[in-house]
């Protein structure tokens, strides 16, 4: 699987994790040069606390466009800091 913002590749992997139709990249995965820490979280009731990253491509940025479970409930222990996408991140084959 493949996520592509603004033209750039973000995270390419064969052993994404696919949980509520989202695919979820291995941390190692991910190209670090666009992403940024974001201080916004969120919770899910079966997961846990979320944290974002932001993307910043060609000078755009795209606010909390990605989001990971640094401590994940033992529920989804599996997707412990793997990172899934939206706003407009294109995930494909």
């Amino acid at each position: 699987m493949k996520a592509f913002w603004n033209n750039q590749l973000l995270a390419e992997s064969n052993e994404t994790k696919i949980i509520e139709g989202n695919h979820y990249f291995p941390p190692g995965s991910i190209n670090r040069d666009f992403f940024k820490s974001s201080n916004t979280h969120t919770s899910c009731p079966w997961k846990g606390k979320a944290s974002y990253f932001s993307l910043e491509v060609n000078s755009e940025e795209n606010k909390d466009a990605a989001w990971y479970y640094p401590d994940p409930k033992p529920a989804a222990s599996e997707i412990k800091d793997y990172i899934a996408f939206w706003k407009g991140v294109e995930v494909t084959k």
